[in-house]
């Protein structure tokens, strides 16, 4: 059995839908009510940040998916890795950023980079992933295109972009992106090729996703 946590955001629920599609045994994890899951798919509520109850919701999993949320702040890395352990969980796959290795003085990914220490030194068997941007965060633009059907492209300044996305994400957050989009590395332009090797197939642009996608704008 599976445990997918962050199970009904924009990569936890794919994953789960996956997982189930493959035939896995899945348990979504997720701190409210999820809706809309696939069949044979269990729901179990809980907060990583509620150490005393996560052997509970790793009990009988042979593998986590370790999705944290925001920043993280008020998570225990070791112990929440303590309790996979303690459940007996197998393997853990943790999902960090691509600043972990690229912005190695970057506050916001302090807490990623904990819990790379604690998966790195659990004794299980581990996968850390460090993904960069996320096609399906345009999502976050749906409703206003939806709403006003005409779409232009307006260049902001980083001010004005700081005001904007401070109000869905947290400050630290908010300086980190910025600093990315603003001046990304050339490490950070480039596609890693372990995408292809991950998926056994070439990385897609993000123009095709947005073609797959188009319907959820309209």
């Amino acid at each position: 059995m599976i445990v997918v946590t962050g199970a009904t955001g924009n990569v936890g629920r794919p994953l789960v839908e996956m997982l189930a599609a493959a035939g896995e045994q899945v348990t979504a994890v997720s701190r409210r009510p999820a809706w809309g899951l696939p069949a044979g798919v269990a729901h179990r509520q809980g907060d990583l940040a509620d150490v005393a109850g996560l052997k509970a919701l790793f009990e009988g999993a042979e593998a986590v998916y370790l999705l944290v949320a925001g920043l993280g702040d008020e998570l225990s890395p070791r112990e929440i890795v303590a309790a996979a352990v303690a459940a007996g969980v197998r393997r853990i796959v943790l999902q960090s950023s691509q600043l972990v290795g690229t912005r190695t003085g970057s506050v916001s990914h302090e807490i990623l980079r904990a819990f790379e220490t604690a998966v790195r030194g659990s004794g299980l068997e581990w996968t850390v992933l460090r993904p960069g941007g996320f096609a399906s965060n345009a999502f976050l633009w749906a409703e206003r295109v939806r709403a006003a059907r005409t779409v232009a492209f307006v260049a902001l300044s980083a001010a004005e972009a700081r005001a904007e996305l401070v109000r869905f994400l947290p400050e630290e957050a908010v300086e980190g992106m910025l600093s990315v989009m603003g001046d990304p590395s050339a490490e950070e332009q480039s596609v890693s090729p372990d995408v292809e090797r991950v998926l056994g197939r070439a990385a897609s642009p993000f123009s095709a996703w947005a073609e797959r996608n188009a319907p959820a704008f309209v």
